[in-house]
């Protein structure tokens, strides 16, 4: 969801007490640079730090934005998750956290980073950066132990109070109605058994929260019995199985918590470390080894107990959904869990028992699961002995996604394929690494497949690192080979890297031809012709697109890599001055892709038209096309294809002598240009036309008015920005 500017997580449910906690945060957000929430898993750090940061983002012009690296395994991704978060899409060859670093220089922003206490080291070295060079930055961290951060202001996060205040209460009630509006302490005894609850739980949210879920099966009454009766009895509970007999205990009645001296377990034998180290459990770390002791033991009892009530299949799905890193839906929980008594309806039956029981979260036809939840199931997911055979599951399915995204480049889903690629970009990451490490096969097939919508979604150096790995790791041929060539010179291409991209699209070329494989043949002639285009020879890309396109004739017209082909005849026909014939080829193509339901494609073409309408003088035409080029381009989430229509929108705008309005499209545009790290850029041919606009547009409002107006839109939130350029109605 959007705040005025940036971005913060949806509050599901109601937001109970806290006010001393929140009127302390005001204050060290007013008053210092940096500061982390400390507090045992479940405390309710996150809920905390999305209210603050809520209350504050209007207080900061560049607003308030938000990264979870809950779901990442190591550092790896921690400045591409950073940069994801606060709209950074870097295409430069630039070092990332360079590029980070220039991107927030200006900026006047709150940075929350949630759960970083695995990352603690990582984190404290990029925010003693980001700090140093940002000067109008504050950031917010949640933790389960301080940083260790020069500057770094703690605040210890408490559970809620269960003596002389009401807070813990209302929680466990707010929890009741929220699962049914017709439930709560109405009955007598009821208001005292849950005060006991809460007491016995000792004021811990997400302790409450599993509690409140478990009235479904019992009342209130009988609720705080058994709890007291578990909770006297937690000396002494149950060992973990060893993993000879882990599935049969799974789905025995009597499943339930590891007990003292189980790793992980309420024993000492758990590593309470940094992080840093292989197979530590994040529901362990603890800020010090004598911090918050009981409080710990009293959350993994409440989340034992809670397991002890699922079902036996609903244990096992939880276990098995443990390798998912971002949200799912049921199609996603099917193919990543089902197998042995789980098929995939009683998948579908468990989710809802795991929602019902707060284990898993629903919002609308998306699931996630709490971090601290999941690191519980991950713990039996190991006892289970099934740890590798659910990260083949989840790589499967993900390379299953690859391949369909693929497939749909071309059909009315499009635009659907690119956010489902984009939004599980973390799980797609994961898969691929575990494929690196046991299935090279697939690993090359699947950083072939995703790399250009990964491109294309601003993930540059991702593409390139995968794709390189694959070719790195084993030998391959034919299709697979030639796509992980074409990725990687696709994304040097939009990182300027013209040498790079031109050595690709020959490799491209001539694995293709030897394996005659028509599609490779047209992906890489697109490639070879873009790279041409940049570098000022329109007349040999044309060339060699038109000889390609003829010689794979019988590759359907729709065609991904055939669109693309015929996109360079049109850019190569626009530069040469033959605007007629590019019109009529950039009218053709649009057609062909509005009849497919494509819009990458299309969005280019539109881009051709525009440019060319301006060309010959007819700049309103020009800034229709640039419009509906820009609508297609923000349907994709592609920064850089925006930047680019601004600049033609702006150039038309301009050219019609609405100069101020101009300016601020320019701005919009400067914007965007600095969101993916380039100076402005585009074909040779633009260039001239933009500056030649730029000038009538100074020259229609003078240069103070179209200073100011350049600033307002170089300032505004980028969606703002956009909506504006949008807008029909010339202002002269």
């Amino acid at each position: 969801m959007m705040t005025k500017v940036g971005y913060l997580p949806d509050e599901t449910s109601s937001f109970v007490g806290r006010r001393a906690e929140l009127a302390r945060l005001h204050t060290a957000l007013t008053t210092r640079r940096m500061t982390t929430l400390i507090g045992p898993g479940g405390v309710g750090k996150t809920r905390l730090a999305v209210r603050a940061a809520r209350a504050a983002a209007d207080r900061y012009a560049d607003g308030a934005w938000w990264a979870d690296l809950s779901p990442l395994p190591d550092d790896g991704l921690l400045l591409p998750t950073v940069s994801d978060a606060v709209g950074l899409a870097d295409h430069t060859l630039r070092m990332p956290v360079e590029a980070l670093c220039e991107w927030l220089g200006d900026k006047h922003l709150l940075l929350v980073l949630d759960s970083a206490e695995h990352l603690r080291g990582p984190c404290s070295h990029l925010l003693a950066e980001i700090l140093t060079t940002s000067t109008g930055l504050t950031v917010l961290v949640t933790s389960r132990q301080p940083l260790g951060t020069r500057g770094e202001y703690v605040v210890e996060v408490p559970p809620l109070p269960v003596d002389g205040a009401p807070d813990a209460l209302q929680l466990f009630a707010d929890r009741l109605r929220a699962a049914d509006p017709r439930a709560g302490l109405d009955a007598p005894g009821d208001e005292a058994a849950a005060a006991e609850i809460c007491r016995r739980l000792e004021g811990i949210p997400l302790a409450i929260e599993l509690a409140a879920a478990g009235i479904g099966r019992h009342s209130v009454a009988q609720l705080a019995a058994r709890i007291g009766t578990r909770f006297d009895a937690r000396g002494a509970g149950l060992g973990a199985p060893g993993r000879s007999g882990a599935l049969a205990l799974a789905l025995a009645p009597g499943f339930g918590a590891p007990g003292p001296g189980t790793p992980g377990g309420d024993g000492t034998d758990g590593d309470d470390g940094d992080g840093g180290g292989q197979g530590t459990a994040r529901l362990d770390l603890l800020a010090d080894a004598t911090v918050w002791p009981r409080r710990h033991r009293t959350l993994r009892t409440a989340i034992g107990w809670s397991h002890e009530l699922c079902t036996p299949l609903e244990r096992l799905l939880w276990a098995r959904l443990t390798p998912l890193r971002t949200d799912f839906d049921e199609e996603v929980a099917r193919e990543v869990c089902a197998g042995g008594p789980l098929t995939p309806d009683e998948v579908d039956r468990a989710l809802q028992g795991l929602v019902a029981q707060s284990v898993v979260q629903r919002d609308g036809d998306r699931y996630r699961m709490l971090d601290t939840l999941r690191e519980y199931g991950r713990m039996w997911l190991t006892e289970l002995g099934e740890t590798r055979a659910a990260a083949d599951r989840h790589a499967r399915s993900f390379l299953g996604l690859a391949r369909r995204a693929h497939d749909g480049w071309t059909g009315p889903d499009q635009v659907s394929w690119y956010h489902k690629v984009s939004d599980t970009h973390l799980d797609l990451c994961a898969a691929l690494e575990h494929l690196l490490a046991h299935d090279i096969d697939g690993a090359q097939e699947m950083a072939g497949r995703v790399g250009f919508f990964w491109a294309c979604c601003g993930h540059l150096s991702e593409a390139r690192s995968y794709a390189r790995r694959a070719l790195d790791a084993g030998p391959v041929d034919g299709p697979h080979r030639t796509r992980l060539q074409w990725v990687l010179g696709v994304a040097a291409l939009l990182q300027g890297d013209f040498a790079t991209a031109e050595k690709h699209g020959a490799l491209c070329t001539a694995g293709a031809l030897y394996d005659r494989d028509d599609e490779g043949m047209l992906g890489a002639a697109y490639l070879s012709g873009l790279t041409q285009l940049m570098t000022g020879e329109p007349a040999a890309a044309l060339e060699a697109a038109g000889r390609v396109l003829r010689m794979a004739e019988n590759v359907p017209a729709d065609s991904a890599h055939r669109l693309r082909c015929h996109l360079i005849t049109v850019f190569a026909l626009t530069a040469l001055g033959r605007l007629t014939e590019s019109e009529a080829a950039a009218t053709t193509l649009r057609r062909a892709c509005e009849r497919g339901g494509e819009y990458w494609t299309r969005s280019y073409a539109d881009y051709q038209l525009a440019l060319i309408a301006l060309l010959q003088g007819r700049p309103a035409a020009s800034a229709e096309h640039a419009r509906s080029m820009l609508a297609g381009k923000h349907r994709l989430r592609d920064s850089f294809g925006i930047a680019l229509g601004l600049d033609i929108l702006a150039a038309a705008i301009a050219a019609q002598g609405a100069g101020a309005q101009a300016a601020r499209v320019y701005g919009t545009g400067h914007a965007y240009w600095r969101m993916v790290g380039h100076p402005q850029r585009g074909t040779p041919e633009l260039g001239p036309v933009r500056e030649r606009c730029e000038l009538q547009a100074r020259a229609a409002v003078g240069d103070e008015a179209y200073q100011r107006a350049f600033e307002r839109g170089q300032s505004d939130n980028a969606e703002v920005g956009l909506a504006a350029a949008l807008r029909t109605d010339l202002q002269l």
